[in-house]
């Protein structure tokens, strides 16, 4: 071997170890989500309900994909935003079926984790029992720090589910790049013209705590809220409407339990 081909495979040796063999690492390409599809297909109802005991049943397929998650964090140059928006749903949504799943049963997210919980301290949405990509992660962080920060798309909040019956409805299938924007647009549609959600009438304006709570995400670029509602709502809310918040329910969003 002349000493040419020497220092050109010397070259691409240390090229390799610069780039960490990026090519090869997981993540390089986008995910397939169609194991969550499967199970969402199967352990949630039309109107978003979810049958926690088929899920406890189809444990090793949840795990299964959970583990795909973690072994696929998204790759920032070679995935879109679409995908990396897709992929942060879909593991905010599994990891909180799984943290329900690791206290089943209980009769609201809520109930997880210490008795007297403090915000952004102890609550179940800091528990660290995620890892991805090497980095210890709570459900706040990928709702926060993720998706909130990164991605200016407040429609991410009809997508996350939080387990409970006041909470956007969860999807009967997994996001996905290709098809996130018709995705969130049905999402907003939906949970806003859900009048267990938001009570929008001609001469009434009762909405979600989330819009009060997430606010500042609803009305950038010199919005108002009643603008942002009226982008998806099928009765307009007119100017001198009064909006109010509707009281969250917190119950577990579970199927088959009665509801009074």
């Amino acid at each position: 071997m002349t000493r040419a081909h020497l220092l050109l495979l010397a070259i691409l040796f240390f090229m390799q170890q610069c780039t960490g063999g990026a090519p090869s690492q997981p993540g390089t390409e986008p995910m397939d989500h169609q194991r969550w599809s499967t199970l969402l297909q199967k352990h949630v109802q039309e109107h978003g309900l979810v049958d926690y005991r088929g899920f406890a049943k189809d444990s090793t397929a949840l795990n299964a994909y959970l583990a795909q998650l973690v072994a696929n964090a998204p790759n920032e140059k070679s995935w879109s935003e679409s995908d990396q928006i897709a992929y942060w749903i879909n593991a905010y949504n599994a990891f909180t079926i799984k943290l329900v799943m690791d206290h089943y049963p209980v009769p609201s997210i809520k109930d997880i984790g210490s008795s007297v919980q403090i915000p952004f301290v102890n609550t179940p949405w800091d528990i660290k029992f995620i890892e991805i990509n090497g980095t210890k992660l709570d459900l706040n962080n990928i709702e926060h720090d993720i998706l909130r920060k990164k991605f200016v798309e407040p429609r991410i909040h009809f997508a996350i589910n939080c387990a409970s019956i006041s909470c956007p409805a969860l999807r009967r299938e997994a996001y996905t790049g290709d098809k996130l924007e018709k995705q969130l647009q049905a999402q907003a549609i939906a949970f806003i013209n859900d009048h267990s959600k938001n009570d929008i009438r001609a001469d009434k304006a009762e909405i979600s705590r989330i819009f009060r709570w997430f606010k500042g995400d609803f009305i950038s670029n010199n919005r108002s809220l009643r603008e942002y509602l009226n982008l998806f709502a099928e009765v307009p809310v007119a100017d001198g409407v009064e909006i109010s918040f509707m009281d969250y329910d917190w119950s577990l969003n579970e199927a088959g339990v009665r509801r009074d």
